[in-house]
């Protein structure tokens, strides 16, 4: 039997491979579904949508098949398959013309002094942990785990995507999968020199995009206690509309955006200006009473928020039922959230959540 380890250590039978390539459909499924889903989760640190990473996948497989027979056994078939990912991944890039920018509209509410607006990145989409757990769950040590939940947050998918394609995955390749830089090169079909040049200058520019908080992450992918008491606070506070309770939770520059709306914030007081009209019943912003329930996003804390409508209505929904409002991902650092992302109730079913609730 012939074995070849690829640059993670695996190894791979190559009787396997050479079934594969000579048209064995089962030999094929074999190989490739074992990868399906790191696979997915490499499409969706470059796109950013998950959507969009599974369609990348079954393209990714259906090209694999079709060019089966220029698989020569000079990588792994595992490689080979990222480097058909990748160039999958860089052609949607390059047709979709995506590439995240400051919001040119203005806040929902001003915080009274001058705020660097964030990214408007339109196309993110939340990912249920239990979809993630497998990069949680690294078997690589502390560090390793660590990597792979910062990677998967959504503040590192907002910044990565400030990235020239092949600028990311070049850092995804060589910073997240841990590759040499031989292998980089081969996969992307340049120069080690290139690499290295690609790699400095994507290192330098995430850096600028990343939160200030970021080397204060926990490598755990378990909340801590207190961020599963402030998870609970912050609950409580929505339910019983108390905006006094939601205050001490928030940082002082906490942020909010909401895509793919163009609608974001900065600040506490702005925060809570825009809450306080939601809460007040004689608001025009009022939605009725709030029930809430904790999930998990993106390894990071996640509530998804329900609103009870007092009326019956033209879509048949019963007075008294509380529907699906949104989904806030929370980044919890120091005690405080400092920053919501908040997505539309269409990703509840995802999180194995009902649109309404009786």
């Amino acid at each position: 039997m012939v074995e070849d380890r690829g640059s993670d250590g695996r190894v791979e039978d190559e009787a396997v491979p050479s079934a594969a390539v000579a048209g064995d459909e089962g030999a094929f499924g074999a190989l490739v579904e074992p990868l399906r889903w790191e696979l997915r989760v490499h499409c969706y640190r470059m796109l950013g949508s998950y959507d969009d990473a599974e369609d990348i996948v079954q393209e990714t497989f259906l090209r694999a098949w079709r060019r089966r027979e220029t698989y020569e056994g000079r990588s792994t078939f595992r490689a080979w398959l990222y480097k058909i990912a990748t160039n999958a991944c860089l052609d949607m890039i390059d047709r979709n013309k995506r590439r995240a920018a400051p919001y040119q509209v203005p806040p929902l509410v001003g915080s009274g002094a001058p705020v660097r607006p964030p990214a408007d990145v339109s196309w993110l989409q939340p990912v249920p942990d239990r979809l993630l757990e497998p990069a949680a769950d690294s078997a690589e040590g502390p560090e390793s785990a660590a990597v792979a939940r910062e990677t998967i947050e959504l503040a590192f998918l907002v910044a990565i995507q400030h990235l020239p394609a092949r600028q990311r995955a070049v850092l995804i390749t060589r910073d997240v999968l841990g590759w040499p830089a031989a292998e980089t090169a081969a996969l992307l079909g340049t120069s080690l020199a290139s690499v290295k040049s690609a790699l400095q200058r994507a290192r330098a520019t995430l850096k600028q995009h990343l939160p200030q908080r970021r080397e204060d992450w926990t490598p755990s992918a378990e909340p801590s206690a207190d961020e599963r008491a402030l998870l609970r606070r912050y609950v409580q506070a929505h339910q019983r509309a108390d905006l006094g309770a939601l205050t001490g939770m928030l940082a002082e520059d906490v942020q909010m955006t909401m895509p793919p709306h163009p609608a974001w914030l900065i600040g506490r007081s702005a925060l809570l200006t825009l809450t306080g009209q939601v809460f007040d019943t004689g608001s025009k912003w009022s939605h009725g009473r709030w029930h809430s329930v904790v999930t998990g996003a993106n390894l990071q804390p996640a509530v998804a928020h329900y609103v009870e409508h007092p009326t019956a209505d033209e879509t048949k929904h019963l007075a008294g039922q509380f529907r699906g409002q949104v989904l806030d991902v929370l980044r919890i650092d120091g005690g405080r959230i400092t920053a919501i992302t908040s997505f539309e109730p269409r990703y509840f079913a995802a999180f194995g959540l009902p649109l309404v609730l009786s």
